[in-house]
Order: C-alpha cells, then structure tokens, then sequence
C-alpha cells in the first residue's frame, strides 16, 4: 500500500498541472502597445481553452505584467482550472535576436472522483529566438513547479484505495514538471497568431504523461 500513495500523486500530478501556456508574443511587433489580450487553445494533458491579459511598463528594457486563466474541457466547467499572474522581461535584447524571462505565481484546482486538490504554485520559463516584425521562431524550456497543495479526499478513495489517508495541506511539494519546444508566430498591424509545441516531463526526467506533448494555438490583439 506504501507504494501506492506516490503513484497516485504522480497520476494526479500529470492532470493537474496543465501548463496553462503563458502569453506567446512577438517583441518586435509590440512597439508601443499597451495593452495585449489573448486567447488559445490546444493539448495540455487535454484539450484546453485559455484567456490572458498583458499590460506593457513604459521602460526601455520591454517588461510585460501577465496574468492568465486556462481550463480543460469538460462537463463541468469550472471544476478545474488555473491561474496564473506575472511577468516577463527581456534580458537580451538586439535587434532580431532577444531572450526572455517569464515568471509566474499559480493557483489550481482539480477535482476528479477520488480527490480534490488546490495547489499553489510557480513557473519559470526562458525563451530564445529570432524576431522579425511580421514573424518570429524561439526555442522555450519551463520549469512548473507545485509547491503546496492541498488534499480532500473522496469517500470513496478513503474506504477503497486508502484507508488511513488523511486530508489536508501537503508539503514539501508534490512535484514539478519540465517542458522544452518551439514557439513561433505571424504578425499583423495589431494582432498575432501563435503556436507552441513541445514535450513535457517530470523533474526527474523519468516519468511523462500518456501523451508527452503539449499544442497550444494563440491569438493576440495589442492596443494602444
């Protein structure tokens, strides 16, 4: 029985932790936009629909504040979902080569017949790539990262699976995800079409969900 709480954690783990994508953008489109919303939708454990919003600080280094809502479909439409509000900076910043830096606080829920978690949370991610005014290709990699999370278990899962289990607040972590891939894009006058795909794996890079791949399709508007 020992054994079956840490796989239980790492099945649960897999669909709770969609990735939620955050905002995809093309640096040299922005110019002086301040405003970005954004859609998508795509693969991330299953399908899933997203929303974001994107304010752009008056800085000379381009930073945007972020925040972003992303739920799996399904019967139920807000039995599961995830925040997440940020930031991003660019750290390197040439003419058509940049990187950025994107870091962003989480919160979670999942729910299935056997268990509700609610999770606090973060993510770091790095992007790298060439940027043009109409277009843009960069390499991603991501860290997702639950920090502590909390556990209410079923009826059932207490009569059946796991007698003497008890509910509540579990910490250290119950895990993390790494996810490495591609973004890239086309740019209008005030809108952008995204893509990421990718794969996805535990931290420690032995585990991968049934299908190991994420897909996320995104739509940008930027306003003045």
């Amino acid at each position: 029985m020992k054994k079956i709480k840490p796989l239980l954690f790492i099945a649960m783990f897999f669909c709770f932790c969609q990735q939620g994508m955050p905002q995809t953008v093309n640096w040299n489109a922005l110019e002086d936009s301040k405003h970005i919303i954004t859609a998508g939708i795509g693969w991330d454990f299953s399908v899933s629909f997203s929303l974001g919003y994107a304010y752009q600080l008056k800085t000379n280094t381009p930073i945007l504040l972020t925040s972003n809502f992303s739920i799996p479909s399904g019967e139920k439409l807000l039995d599961d979902f995830k925040t997440k509000i940020g930031g991003q900076v660019v750290f390197w910043n040439r003419s058509h080569l940049k990187g950025s830096i994107t870091l962003n606080g989480i919160y979670r829920r999942f729910e299935n017949p056997l268990v509700q978690l609610k999770n606090f949370g973060s993510e770091l991610k790095g992007v790298l790539g060439f940027y043009k005014p109409k277009w843009f290709v960069a390499a991603e990699v991501g860290f997702d990262k639950a920090i502590v999370s909390d556990f209410t278990h079923s009826d059932t899962f207490k009569g059946t699976i796991f007698t003497t289990v008890k509910d509540g607040w579990y910490k250290p972590s119950s895990g993390g995800n790494f996810m490495y891939g591609l973004q890239t894009g086309y740019s209008s006058k005030q809108s952008d079409l995204t893509l990421n795909i990718g794969m996805v794996m535990t931290q420690d890079f032995k585990t991968t969900p049934l299908v190991p791949y994420y897909l996320m399709f995104g739509y940008n508007l930027r306003l003045h």
